[in-house]
């Protein structure tokens, strides 16, 4: 298999446990990376945990046991979320593993090595919550006389001797990287930082003293490195660095890290000139998804909505809630969900339309055809179909997926299966039965071969339910690639096999609208 492609999420900070912007960034990643494979490609996708800094330190000693213990316990919520979700990573990463703080202290060391580390005191406002330094300026108004970061968090005001980074010497650079077309998305993002890199960069604090839970400073007692660093860099110790292995030649620099759209600033600002100062090369694109809102409003604990993504899954089906978080939102932007909204739109998508068209598809030709499929002969219309079928499932999904625009990329497809729907209710196999039954056979095998490549096209979105459907259609697990939607020869080989079809299991059953104090 050829051609790499290397993508990461950005790793989940574990002080409480999962909710569902986690698991969409969890879901968009997976259905990049199973979408790369079924394109031919070498995929290695990395997850994980940042289980280092104030927040978890301090959230450890309000639970009275040590930072470890915490980070311990939920990593582990994470990990069974990414398995409850079907998330295809090859590697979930901790910072507390050892590879990885080897790998933090060669790349504070090659930052020191070009001149760019240096010490002194760092005086200003820093947000536990958001693990990150502000200038005055950046600040709002809160209640009171209290001050806010942009994000609306708390700030506190911090004096500690520091190394500093010397993130103004990379000014220029990182406004020509901004600039670089494809490098930060959506514009908006851009944007974004443009201004902020354009309007003058002071030197980054980059290390602690007042705690000690983080990647310790080389050669600088007492000193732990700023989380950011440490965590930044999981993405290069996930390949090997600092050896030269083989996984650190073929997939570095990354093809995608996929954000939040908060982060922004640390993957495309402070990131690029780590790297640039260690003499490494920089990611190849940084994506910025939105927020996931829930009834339109971003889900706190102080709110009481945050919604536990597994029960969601537990609830609704892995299938429905992976394929409503990528047909609901156009992503790159905010969006909302209810319990209303996911049974709405995967009722009239997946079960009735998808769905029925299988189940009555496959039960006409088990129960009609005794389950014997012959030589399809198509006539106009049904040619017309499958050219339809084969050009948003081979080419306009694709299209849309490769550029991130999944929301588009599922329209394309269910428009194939809307016409799929509209081709059995015109033709009317029940009635050709009883006056042409060769006429029958032809419909029925038309819409077979158009399943084939429907769910051959959707198993990035939903993969065990279209495999599933392709088990039933007799599809050998080694011919569902994209690539394989083009192949002519699978149709006769299955023919020549003898598979014979049968009543099938139904697979997108309807989901039930809650009751109203559920909802």
């Amino acid at each position: 298999m050829a051609d790499p492609f290397y993508l990461t999420t950005a790793i989940n900070y574990p002080n409480g446990k999962p909710h569902i912007g986690h698991a969409y960034e969890a879901i968009a990643a997976d259905v990049i990376a199973r979408f790369q494979r079924l394109q031919g490609r070498e995929v290695r996708f990395q997850t994980g945990t940042d289980e280092h800094g104030l927040k978890m330190a301090r959230k450890a000693e309000e639970q009275g046991r040590t930072p470890r213990k915490l980070a311990d316990e939920m990593s582990g919520y994470f990990r069974s979320m990414d398995e409850a979700l079907g998330i295809s990573y090859d590697r979930f990463i901790r910072t507390v593993e050892p590879d990885h703080h080897r790998a933090s202290q060669a790349i504070w060391e090659a930052m020191e090595r070009a001149g760019d580390l240096y010490l002194d005191r760092y005086d200003g406002w820093y947000s536990v919550r958001d693990e990150a330094y502000y200038d005055e300026s950046e600040l709002v108004a809160g209640e009171g006389d209290t001050k806010l970061s942009p994000q609306g968090t708390p700030v506190e005001w911090t004096v500690e001797e520091s190394w500093f980074f010397r993130l103004s010497r990379y000014q220029d650079r990182l406004v020509e990287l901004l600039n670089t077309p494809g490098f930060c998305e959506p514009e908006r993002s851009r944007n974004e930082m443009l201004a902020f890199v354009s309007g003058g960069l002071k030197d980054l604090s980059v290390s602690r003293t007042s705690f000690d839970w983080g990647v310790k400073v080389p050669g600088s007692e007492g000193h732990v490195m700023y989380v950011w660093v440490d965590a930044l860099t999981n993405y290069i110790t996930g390949l090997g660095y600092p050896d030269d292995t083989e996984e650190w030649r073929k997939f570095w620099p990354a093809n995608l890290h996929l954000v939040g759209k908060d982060i922004v600033r640390f993957h495309t600002v402070y990131w690029p000139a780590f790297l640039m100062s260690a003499g490494l090369e920089v990611p190849q694109k940084v994506f910025a998804h939105g927020f996931i809102l829930n009834r339109g409003q971003k889900e706190s604990k102080s709110l009481g909505n945050v919604t536990d993504p597994v029960e969601l899954a537990d609830r609704f089906g892995v299938a429905n809630l992976r394929y409503f978080l990528m047909r609901e939102v156009a992503f790159g932007q905010d969006g909302s969900y209810s319990a209303e909204a996911i049974i709405t739109r995967c009722n009239a998508e997946l079960a009735n339309s998808f769905g029925n068209l299988v189940q009555r598809t496959l039960s006409m030709i088990a129960k009609n055809m005794s389950g014997e499929l012959g030589e399809l002969i198509p006539d106009a219309p049904d040619t017309a179909l499958l050219d339809l079928v084969r050009s948003s499932c081979a080419t306009d999904l694709p299209r849309e997926f490769g550029v991130l625009a999944f929301s588009q990329g599922i329209e394309a497809w269910m428009q194939a299966v809307w016409a799929c729907n509209r081709y059995v209710d015109e033709q009317a196999p029940w009635t050709l039965r009883k006056t042409d039954g060769e006429r029958m056979k032809t419909v029925l095998q038309t819409l077979f071969v158009a399943i084939r490549d429907l769910a051959i096209a959707i198993q990035p979105v939903i993969p065990d339910k279209a495999g599933a459907v392709l088990d039933m259609l007799g599809v050998d697990a080694d011919r569902r690639t994209y690539a394989h939607l083009a192949e002519e020869g699978w149709y006769s080989d299955l023919l020549a096999s003898g598979f014979r079809v049968e009543p099938p299991a139904p697979q997108f059953p309807r989901l039930e609208m809650p009751q109203a104090e559920d909802a």
